[in-house]
C-alpha cells in the first residue's frame, strides 16, 4: 500500500515542481555580451526605446505605437541571444519578439525564425512561441511552423535567456541554454538559406496573439513594456569570407547534440509543449513536407 501510495504521489507531481535538466553545455558562456548599439539600432519607435548602460533596453507599447531594433549587419549564421523579462498582468494581444528576418531585403518573399511572447490575461501563463517562415509573407499565404510552450518559470519575475543558433543544417532555440526545438535542414525548400538580419520588437497583434485572437489588447492597462539586456550576437556575417566557420550548439564542432542535450530537450517537448504544427491534422500536411520526410 504505501508503494502504491508513492507511485501516485509522483505522477500528481505538476510539472512544475520537476527537476530542471541540465544540458551540460551552455553556448551563451560562448558568446561575450555586446553593447546595444554595438550590435544594433533603433529601427521604429524611437521615442517608445529607452537604452540605459548600453546595454539594457526597455521598448514599450502604447495606444500610439510600438517599437522595434534591428542588427547593424545581416548574417548567414550564427547564435543570436538576449535576456529578456515580460510584463505581469493583462497583456492580451500583445507580441514581444527576438527574431531573424530578410522581410526588408525581400519584401513579401521573405525568410523568419521567431520567437515570439504572445500576450495573456491574468492568470494565464505567457505562451512562448517558436515559428520558421521560408519565403513567406504576410499576405495571408505565408507558411507557419510553429511550435508553442509554456514555461518552467514566471517570466514576468526575472530576466530569463533566449536564442536562436542557425547553422547551416538546422536551427535550434534555447530557453537558459535549454534546447527546446530542433528545426533540421531536410531540404533547401523547407530552410532559410539567404542572409537575415536580428531584430526586437513590441506590437499589437490583436487578431491573433492571445487564443486566436479571443482577447484584445487593452490600451486601460498601458504602457505594455518589455525589457531586454545581455545581447549576444555573433556568427558568420553576410560579409565573412566563405572560410567562416558556423559556431556550434554544442560541445561537438559539427552542431550535432550532445546526449545531454538531447535528453533536456525531450524534457521541454514532453512537460512543456503545447502545440505542434507537425501534430495538428487540421493543416494541409502537402505544405509542410519536413514534418513527414
Amino acid at each position: 500500500m504505501a508503494l502504491l501510495l508513492l507511485l501516485l504521489a509522483l505522477i500528481m507531481v505538476p510539472s512544475s515542481c520537476i527537476a530542471i535538466p541540465s544540458p551540460g553545455f551552455y553556448p551563451s558562456s560562448k558568446f561575450r555580451t555586446v553593447n546595444f548599439y554595438y550590435g544594433f539600432r533603433n529601427l521604429w519607435g524611437p521615442q517608445h526605446q529607452r537604452v540605459e548602460n548600453n546595454n539594457a533596453l526597455t521598448i514599450w507599447l502604447d495606444r500610439n505605437t510600438g517599437s522595434g531594433f534591428k542588427s547593424n549587419r545581416p548574417f548567414r549564421s550564427g547564435y543570436f541571444g538576449t535576456s529578456i523579462k515580460l510584463q505581469p498582468g493583462y497583456t492580451a494581444g500583445v507580441i514581444t519578439a527576438f527574431y531573424l528576418s530578410n522581410n526588408e531585403a525581400h519584401p513579401g518573399f521573405h525568410d523568419e525564425v521567431d520567437i515570439e511572447f504572445l500576450g495573456t490575461t491574468p492568470g494565464k501563463p505567457y505562451t512562448l512561441q517558436t515559428n520558421v517562415y521560408i519565403r513567406g509573407s504576410g499576405d495571408g499565404k505565408i507558411i507557419g511552423r510553429e511550435m508553442k510552450f509554456h514555461l518552467w518559470f514566471d517570466p514576468t519575475a526575472d530576466f530569463h535567456n533566449y536564442a536562436i543558433l542557425w547553422s547551416p543544417n538546422d536551427i535550434i532555440f534555447f530557453v537558459d541554454d535549454i534546447p527546446i526545438r530542433r528545426y533540421p535542414k531536410k531540404s533547401r525548400y523547407t530552410f532559410p538559406l539567404r542572409p537575415m538580419w536580428v531584430y526586437g520588437s513590441i506590437w499589437d497583434a490583436s487578431e491573433w496573439a492571445t487564443e486566436d485572437g479571443k482577447y484584445k489588447a487593452n490600451y486601460q492597462y498601458q504602457p505594455f513594456i518589455g525589457k531586454y539586456t545581455n545581447f549576444k550576437i555573433g556568427g558568420c556575417s553576410a560579409y565573412a569570407p566563405l572560410t567562416c566557420r558556423p559556431v556550434s550548439a554544442s560541445p561537438f564542432p559539427s552542431g550535432r547534440l550532445s546526449r545531454a542535450q538531447y535528453t533536456a530537450m525531450q524534457w521541454a517537448q514532453k512537460y512543456y509543449l503545447v502545440y505542434n504544427y507537425c501534430k495538428d491534422y487540421r493543416r494541409d500536411r502537402s505544405l509542410t513536407p519536413e514534418c513527414y520526410a
